[in-house]
């Protein structure tokens, strides 16, 4: 197995030219001569995608170049503008690196072959078919808004020995990679956005064998969950094919989010066959040694040492911190946290409710309409005895539902606790009329049925009763405790 990631580095403006790289403008308005690739244009490197380049290499325990330049790589796609794409080949800034990742309490060193700088592809919308892509499609548009985008790839080195695992490697090491891309600040690394994706190279041999066999390469995807479902999914297919006799193409392959498959997409081709020669406009990148060490000590605390210092103030196990981990949480738990939440109610309702809601939607828990600011309102609201956490559940599913923030969901839905003393007592009153004998059951010691009773009031107050209040009514009305 070999993974690719491509980060979109946080920019002002493109990696040649001075475009802007802001979200929402109208289709191919942030375009110019040079990311257009009109002719007599000249591209200028932009020096702060250098320097998000050499951070993630220092970050990544590479070894960083003291010279290197950029190569044109020569393809027709219709969604790059020049018919080349300003990249790097043989002479990359950043080498020979690795990263440490985590599964079932297993260390896994993935090596890193590489890590370059290039420019990302415009943005084809395919019309007029049921699938959203060419196949069947009526025509497609060309948005170049986004080509010249900065871009950093890492490309891995093949990863052995993970087995059985590889799909779960597969995510741990673009969680730990997102997370240490975040920690850096040189992007925010939202996968659903496309800020950073993964192409999954896998490839299948016999046990004792050396070679490796034929390999697929799973292009572009967008979400950790997807990482290990579509790694999972191409090596249950070539082991398909293998078994039956088949023999594996050197393909690039989709993967469905729907179906958890993947499909053919076009014959791969090997490097000579995108005829890589130096880009002539452009001078060679020779990072200065006194710079590098300057990045080098400005490094923010790395993502695994951050969470072994969370997992002391949080006072939680292993498994938990890595659960934590595997979710994408640990960003969103430490901003609730931050915004006032106690850090056992943030981790109650991110790795609780909250995950539950992501994985029945099949989203990542940062893709939720809700923020960390709200989930620590719920859990103020509960705190203050205003929800307990049945009616907390219901808030968040209005917040997520888009009824607005914590206080309006409340509102709108009715959803305060009832703590009117006149209210419970008569809901109490009720309940232990219409159960006579398990009242008399309480009085002669058997507190184990309390809980009958309180359902009883729970149901009447349509579960809006503080419950530890009613067990205190029940207890004194009764003359027990």
């Amino acid at each position: 197995m070999g993974l690719e990631v491509h980060v979109e580095l946080g920019t002002a403006t493109k990696m040649f030219c001075g475009c802007t790289t802001a979200l929402g403008g109208d289709a191919n308005a942030q375009t110019c001569p040079v990311c257009l690739g009109l002719p007599g244009a000249l591209p200028v490197v932009n020096a702060k995608g250098v320097e998000g380049a050499v951070r993630i290499g220092l970050a990544l325990n590479c070894e960083i170049a003291e010279w290197c330049r950029f190569a044109r790589k020569n393809y027709f796609y219709p969604d790059m503008p020049k018919n080349f794409q300003t990249s790097q080949y043989d002479e990359p800034i950043a080498f020979n690196g690795h990263l440490d990742v985590e599964v079932d309490g297993e260390v896994f060193r993935v090596e890193i072959e590489r890590a370059h700088m290039e420019e990302d592809t415009g943005k084809s919308t395919h019309v007029g078919g049921a699938t959203g892509r060419i196949q069947g499609a009526d025509h497609s548009l060309i948005d170049y808004n986004r080509a010249g985008i900065p871009l950093i790839e890492i490309v891995t080195k093949p990863i052995v020995g993970a087995g059985a695992r590889a799909p779960q490697v597969a995510k741990a090491y673009v969680a730990e990679l997102r997370e240490l891309i975040k920690a850096l600040g040189v992007s925010e690394a939202r996968m659903e956005m496309g800020q950073m994706r993964c192409d999954v190279n896998l490839s299948l041999r016999p046990h004792g064998r050396e070679k490796f066999g034929t390999r697929s390469e799973t292009k572009n995807v967008n979400s950790l969950r997807s990482v290990e479902r579509a790694a999972r999914s191409e090596i249950q297919r070539q082991a398909t094919v293998l078994d039956d006799g088949g023999s594996i193409v050197q393909e690039t392959r989709h993967f469905h989010e729907d179906t958890g498959s993947t499909t053919s997409g076009r014959i791969k081709e090997e490097a000579e066959d995108y005829r890589y020669f130096p880009e002539p406009d452009l001078v060679p990148v020779a990072p200065a040694r006194e710079w590098v060490e300057e990045l080098r000590a400005e490094l923010p605390e790395l993502p695994r040492v951050r969470r072994k210092r969370l997992q002391q103030e949080w006072g939680v196990g292993d498994h938990e911190m890595q659960s934590a981990l595997n979710a994408g949480a640990i960003d969103l738990i430490t901003a609730t946290i931050d915004a006032g939440a106690p850090a056992d109610q943030a981790r109650k309702w991110w790795m609780g409710e909250l995950a539950r809601h992501a994985n029945e939607s099949g989203t990542e828990l940062d893709g939720l309409a809700i923020t960390p600011v709200q989930v620590a309102r719920v859990s103020a609201l509960v705190a203050e005895g205003s929800l307990n956490d049945k009616l907390a559940r219901q808030v968040i599913e209005g917040v997520l539902a888009g009824e607005g923030g914590p206080d309006e969901v409340v509102e709108k839905r009715g959803l305060k606790v009832v703590s009117d003393e006149g209210a419970l007592t008569a809901a109490v009153d009720d309940a232990i009329a219409s159960n006579a004998a398990v009242a008399e059951k309480i009085r002669g010691g058997n507190m184990g049925a309390v809980g009958a009773l309180i359902g009883g009031v729970m149901k009447a107050t349509r579960g809006q009763a503080d419950a530890k209040r009613v067990r205190e009514i029940i207890l004194e009305k009764l003359g027990v405790g």
